[in-house]
């Protein structure tokens, strides 16, 4: 067991490295090692997720920087799994890993195989190369091994045929289904989207055109709320996810040097749109305030309806929830307050601290427990109300990426030598800063 943090002061860099390690784990508990393929979440017998791999991949050179494993042996893991991705059959049949270079959501975690019908994902897809191109910047030696690698984490990404993906139009799809073709939703407007078309114009082999990039930030929202101006974007994890990878200080694209802010920039504001939200908490949920915020995509107690206290709520399972516009149904995640670190720190610390002091799990293994709901009341509960009975692989890499960008930025400055995200960013017209 870890040693709990001192609740009457702010969390240390100590702390905040133990919860890094503790998440982590789950990358290394949670993975089959015949294959390297991660589990969604710990549920028993749940599937693989391409973007949990993904995420997982990205860890590896932190493990190796903070001592956890040595780099010959993470070299190792890395190229497994490298390998194994790149071995599974990707063809139009129902059963494949992907299709066109792309992946299934949910893979078999044994097989490597779709499960459950699920999408062929463009956006998890990417969360997988990201990924891979992190590996492959990271193990820059001349051992066969880390030529390998560099090897595979190529083939995997140029693989992806990103103009099949747009279907025809100019901005991508949200993937594809064998039995039913391509899926009627567009990634466009400002979401975690951006790290998609950054990934898919950097490629050398199926760039996407410039005007994919203008298509999808033309349907972009610049908004006023509670006195902020941002570019809005309700669950907080959109404001994070591409920026794990990205360093966006100071770096402006065309809508940026417009209204004369960043990415980095509006992500802290919309940290503070949530705080904001939470203190005014006009749907008078149980718990939230100054020190407890942080609406996303997340787990929940289920969908049901129940009058409580005489108000008639209605309660989501997993939903993206977003502030200040919803949906909101009293669930908070302490996993995307955390990985508001390096945008907001002065609001964000505080905030954990709260959270440690609330049996959340912040020294356990694999750290806070995901979301939970101060609302609905569950007697099977220790604290009386709902908290997530799972860890998914999805919010585990927010966490343990985003505290060594806070702390020492070593990912960012890792991603700044990643040619193909270079070259993304220049294509989308990104000027200025470290560019």
């Amino acid at each position: 067991m870890l040693t709990a943090p001192n609740m009457e002061a702010a969390p240390s860099d100590q702390d905040f490295a133990r919860l890094q390690f503790s998440s982590v784990l789950y990358y290394l508990h949670c993975t089959n090692p015949d294959n390297g393929l991660v589990r969604d979440k710990t549920q028993d017998g749940a599937p693989a997720s391409i973007a949990a791999i993904g995420m997982a991949l990205a860890t590896i050179p932190i493990v190796v920087e903070r001592g956890v494993i040595i780099r010959e042996f993470a070299a190792k893991i890395a190229r497994r799994r490298l390998e194994f991705l790149l071995q599974c059959h990707q063809g139009p049949e129902p059963d494949a890993s992907g299709y066109k270079g792309f992946f299934y959501h949910f893979l078999d975690i044994e097989t490597g195989r779709r499960v459950w019908e699920c999408e062929l994902s463009t956006i998890d897809s990417a969360f997988l190369f990201a990924g891979a191109l992190t590996v492959a910047t990271y193990f820059d030696g001349e051992t066969a091994e880390e030529t390998k690698i560099r090897q595979l984490a190529m083939s995997l990404y140029q693989r992806a045929d990103w103009n099949w993906a747009r279907d025809q139009g100019a901005t991508l799809t949200h993937g594809w289904r064998p039995e039913s073709g391509f899926i009627p939703y567009r990634w466009r407007g400002y979401d975690e989207g951006l790290l998609l078309y950054i990934l898919g114009l950097g490629s050398p082999s199926y760039p996407l055109p410039p005007e994919s990039y203008a298509a999808y930030t033309e349907s972009y929202e610049w908004r006023n709320i509670f006195g902020r101006e941002l570019l809005y974007s309700g669950p907080l994890f959109t404001h994070q996810l591409s920026h794990m990878w990205i360093d966006f200080r100071g770096i402006r694209d065309e809508f940026m040097c417009e209204h004369n802010s960043d990415y980095f920039q509006n992500s802290r504001q919309a940290a503070f749109v949530q705080q904001e939200y939470a203190i005014r908490n006009p749907m008078d949920f149980e718990g939230y305030g100054e020190h407890c915020w942080g609406f996303t995509a997340s787990d929940g107690p289920g969908w049901q309806t129940a009058e409580i206290d005489g108000v008639r709520r209605d309660f989501f399972d997993y939903i993206a929830r977003g502030a200040p516009f919803g949906p909101d149904d009293g669930t908070v995640s302490p996993w995307v307050v955390v990985a508001s670190l390096p945008f907001a720190p002065e609001i964000v610390i505080p905030t954990v601290r709260n959270f440690a002091s609330m049996n959340l799990g912040m020294t356990r293994l694999y750290g806070f427990k995901p979301s939970f709901n101060q609302t609905f009341k569950d007697g099977n509960s220790p604290t009386g109300w709902w908290i997530s009975p799972y860890h998914f692989g999805i919010d585990q890499g927010p966490v343990a990426l985003m505290i060594e960008n806070y702390r020492t930025g070593f990912l960012w400055n890792l991603m700044r030598n990643c040619e193909p995200v270079v070259r993304g960013l220049r294509r989308a017209g990104f000027t200025g800063g470290w560019l």
